[in-house]
């Protein structure tokens, strides 16, 4: 006998079933990074994470960028960048006005 896995044990996925499993999980991913999953769902993700490597690294880059971003959005541009941006937006307020 040529198999090794184990008797009883489920056979294999197929690499194109195994794909379509984790397309699922990783819509899922962003649902779960939003904390937007009951417990029940919650559950799954992390049991499928914790099995799947492939898609625990999308889950972190996932929740890498999406920390990024947030960071990004909560800092202040420097006050002569905003104060540049004022003066142009006077200055084409009143080219519109004018123009």
């Amino acid at each position: 006998m040529t198999d090794l896995q184990p008797s009883g044990s489920r056979p294999a996925a197929t690499p194109a079933a195994h794909d379509e499993e984790c397309a699922d999980y990783l819509e899922r991913i962003v649902y779960f990074l939003d904390n937007e999953l009951d417990d029940a769902d919650c559950s799954v993700v992390r049991a499928h994470l914790d099995s799947c490597n492939p898609c625990l690294e999308k889950y972190d880059l996932q929740r890498t960028v999406k920390s990024v971003v947030a960071r990004s959005c909560s800092e202040q541009a420097p006050s002569d960048l905003r104060e540049r941006v004022r003066i142009r937006i006077r200055e084409v307020q009143v080219q519109i006005t004018e123009g």
